[in-house]
């Protein structure tokens, strides 16, 4: 539970009255990064209500009111045993156990009772949505106690005239493909939705497994778990974009009352509900592709009908059939089903946006009222009467035709369909529960006789699912089948590297150009590995080394964890904290909006580099490369500007420059992932203008030189000759620039009218004439003899900036630009103006139109 610093939680419970099926609970884990960032809380509860602050306008208040509300962010200890609970009697602490007996409870008791049931968990990425629904370590979720819980109520309520059967399914929609998490197997295009006139929509060809234990129900989510941290590292895709939907077929039948009630259980991990709001950064040209937010966006409008028709409105469509989610979940949304929604929120301050969208969202739905009734059939009776009919044809059956023979083999066969197909499945699946047990025997050998390597995903549920064991002698590792150890990933080569384990030691050594990183390091020669070693494999592959279990002590290696892994790698790169200027010569402690840059910048890093092998592969001919804006740039007045996180994309074959925003090029990156998952299953046509690693070309901010104002105060000419930083510092180039004080006929005044008091020129007139001169020594031009510049800046109260005219493939452009600025009356705003600000030059990068990159 090392990524779980504390949660938060709200919640909106069954309201049986008014026939509400929705009940709202809101996890929260405030992340390193929240609490690095010195984010503040601005969620407040008391009783039911919960209130959020406007971070921006503390006066201003939103609260909202749910059946239940849980305090998760303060008051907790950790056990022996590693569970959280509260810190004493008066602790408002909500820990895993009260939630369940509140909302895991009620879920399990209405499918007792045979009636549907629904749990959802919606909300943003990291706000505490798997935590609550799957759990983290010893704190176990929801969604394990239920199933542990059902089985427990199967055994109390075990008698000769009652049966009961559980079947298990596990799914994950991503980019509105449908992915079985049980089969082996998987099919290109993912799983079909189909409709049928009795059961509604369903996933053709999904694996349903029958359960006789709790046992068998971890084993198939641990499977489940491992299928998608695989399939996630093969696809290069993130499993807070995708859906995870577990689902629980209960069957009693009770033999007296031949009824038979059938309970449908679905619990829902939804995907990180941000991508929703931010699908397409503001002003790309580009969004997001339909697929990556359909179901979220189709969810809500399915929400927002089901609310609006509740509230009596006239609703004329409800668009199940828009998204693969909702057409799963129809009956959940608004029919048969009593439904649980939970919606995580975070109460940081940097989340206000979001944690205010998922109330609202979460208000609108507990607004919906479903209609559930329970599942009863006739099935044992249906039985009981078949029989009767065959002992009836049976006696009848000496000398009589052909047609009575044909009633009794129909209903046998009628019969043994209903009877037998339950106890076939439950024999097939003994025998993968046998093979499973056996795979996981062996497993426990090996990790104590082998070194292994140790999965590290994003998503701290799939960190440490897959084992590579390192077995005697040589071992190559790669996406080939041939090697002895088979590894799916971007930038995962056929024949990757070789391990060796000889006397008691394991080298590893690169093919090639193969990229391999240990400890944040790259490699091209042999290296020995240390127990708890970090390695990178391709573009993001992400290992734990454990050594020999005669090496392995008691360290705790959690702490290894993904954001760990690219932190060690950003410091050997040369980028930390320090470098962006963080700590404070006051208290010594790091700037907050410094560390989310930070923070920003190792979360980016992965993302790059998987960019970068996707345009290598793809033959783009791009480079990307992570940039701070702002990083040592100042405004007029000298004060630092606000730090941000842009991504520099150079076309190594033109030279062509574009700076993109973290936003657009997360976005981009999705698309790129569509893009490239085409490429790999064989589709390679696509157009220009639909290509997200074209963009057309811009003009790029190189840098800026300030000219400080005072002496003009004082009627004394400037002149400068100034270095132009760019973003991080470097010259960029010398800026040679005059600004001369002149009369209100425009005549260069001489020393002779200096003041010696800037009081003096209160309500004179006076004329000021820049000249910008020339640029020496422009990298920008130097790079590229194609390129061109232009200068901006603002003086005073101009209201917009003032442009100098472009020049074209000169190292030392001459610019030549004369401006006369009057002011008429001058006043002591204006003069404190001159004494106290610089005037900011902006040097502009200007890239040939006509050299369109056709990557």
């Amino acid at each position: 539970m090392s990524h779980y610093a504390a949660q938060e939680e709200v919640a909106t419970k069954q309201k049986k009255k008014t026939g509400n099926n929705f009940q709202c609970i809101f996890p929260k884990k405030v992340a390193f990064r929240e609490k690095d960032a010195g984010s503040k809380c601005v969620i407040s509860m008391k009783a039911n209500c919960t209130t959020i602050r406007d971070p921006r306008n503390l006066g201003h208040e939103k609260t909202f009111r749910f059946d239940l509300a849980y305090w998760s962010h303060s008051g907790f200890l950790r056990n022996t045993d590693g569970t959280l609970v509260p810190n004493g009697p008066d602790s408002r602490y909500a820990d895993q156990k009260t939630v369940f007996c509140d909302l895991g409870q009620s879920v399990l008791d209405n499918a007792l009772q045979g009636y549907n049931a629904t749990l959802l968990a919606y909300g943003q990425t990291g706000s505490g949505k798997s935590y609550s629904m799957i759990g983290y370590g010893a704190n176990r979720g929801i969604i394990p106690v239920i199933c542990e819980e059902l089985f427990r109520a199967i055994e109390s309520n075990q008698d000769n005239n009652r049966c009961y059967q559980v079947t298990f399914s596990m799914l994950e929609i991503y980019n509105e493909q449908v992915t079985d998490l049980l089969s082996k197997t998987k099919k290109a295009g993912g799983l079909k939705v189909r409709e049928d006139q009795h059961q509604g929509f369903y996933v053709d060809g999904l694996k349903l497994v029958p359960c006789e234990s709790y046992v068998q129900i971890e084993r198939l989510m641990e499977q489940g778990k491992k299928t998608r941290t695989t399939a996630s590292t093969s696809m290069n895709s993130s499993s807070s974009r995708s859906h995870m939907v577990i689902t629980i077929y209960f069957k009693q039948i009770f033999l007296e009352d031949d009824i038979t009630k059938q309970s449908t259980i679905h619990l829902v991990d939804l995907a990180g509900s941000e991508r929703q709001k931010s699908s397409g950064s503001e002003g790309d040209r580009l969004k997001e592709g339909a697929c990556v937010n359909l179901s979220l966006t189709t969810l809500g409008n399915v929400i927002s009908a089901l609310a609006e028709a509740t509230m009596g409105k006239k609703v004329l469509h409800i668009p199940y059939r828009d998204s693969v989610l909702t057409k799963l979940l129809q009956s959940a949304l608004g029919g048969n089903s009593r439904t649980v929604m939970i919606a995580a929120v975070s109460p940081a301050d940097i989340c206000y946006e979001e944690t205010l969208s998922t109330l609202r969202y979460a208000e609108r739905a507990k607004k919906i009222k479903n209609k559930a009734v329970i599942n009863a059939s006739p099935t044992e009776r249906l039985i009981k009467e078949l029989k009767a009919e065959n002992n009836k044809l049976l006696s009848r059956l000496a000398g009589l035709g052909k047609e009575l023979r044909r009633l009794l083999a129909e209903n046998e066969l009628r019969i043994q369909a209903i009877q037998n197909t339950w106890e076939m499945q439950l024999q097939e699946a003994r025998k993968e529960w046998e093979q499973q047990f056996a795979a996981i025997t062996q497993e426990r050998r090996m990790i104590q006789s082998f070194p292994y390597l140790l999965n590290i995903n994003e998503d701290p549920q799939l960190s440490g699912v897959l084992k590579y064991f390192i077995q005697e002698g040589s071992s190559d590792i790669g996406k080939a089948p041939s090697n002895a150890i088979t590894l799916r990933g971007l930038g995962i080569l056929p024949k990757h590297a070789t391990f060796t384990n000889f006397e008691n030691k394991v080298l590893i050594k690169p093919y090639g150009k193969a990229k391999v990183v240990v400890n944040g390091v790259s490699i091209v020669t042999d290296t020995k590995l240390q127990y708890l070693d970090r390695l990178i494999l391709g573009s993001n592959s992400g290992y734990l080394y454990i050594g020999f279990p005669a090496e392995r002590g008691s360290e705790d290696i959690s702490k290894f964890d993904y954001d760990f892994f690219q932190s060690e790698l950003a410091a050997a790169e040369g980028f930390s904290v320090d470098k962006l200027g963080a700590i404070s010569s006051k208290d010594g402690k790091p700037d907050p909006s410094v560390l989310a840059v930070f923070h920003d910048y190792i979360k980016l890093m992965p993302l790059v580099a998987e960019v970068n092998q996707m345009s290598e592969e793809l033959s783009k001919d791009l480079r990307f490369e992570l940039k701070v804006k702002n990083l040592a740039l100042t405004d007029s007045r000298g004060y630092d500007l606000q730090k941000d996180i842009v991504v520099k994309v150079t076309s190594t074959k033109t030279q062509q420059v574009w700076m993109w925003s973290k936003s657009k090029f997360i976005n981009r990156k999705f698309l790129m992932e569509e893009l490239y998952q085409r490429f790999l299953d064989g589709d390679i046509n696509f157009d220009h203008k639909s290509d997200p690693f074209w963009d057309p070309v811009e003009v790029i901010h190189l840098g800026s030189a300030h000219i400080w104002l005072q002496s003009l105060a004082y009627c004394m000419k400037l002149e400068e000759q100034t270095e132009v930083l760019d973003s991080e510092g470097a010259e960029e180039a010398v800026l040679m620039i005059n600004i001369t004080p002149c009369s209100s006929c425009g005549r260069p005044l001489t020393e002779e009218d200096i003041v010696i008091d800037p009081l003096e020129l209160l309500g004179r007139n006076i004329v000021f004439q820049i000249h910008i001169q020339q640029c020496l020594g422009v990298r920008w031009l130097k790079e590229a003899t194609n390129r061109g510049i232009q200068i901006g800046y603002c003086f005073y109260d101009v209201p917009q900036p003032l442009y100098t005219k472009p020049v074209w493939k000169s190292v030392n452009p001459v610019i030549d630009h004369k401006l006369q600025f009057v002011a008429l009356n001058v006043s002591n705003e204006f003069l404190n103006y001159l004494q106290k600000n610089a005037l900011v030059v902006d040097l502009w990068g200007l890239q040939d139109l006509k050299l369109t990159d056709s990557n």
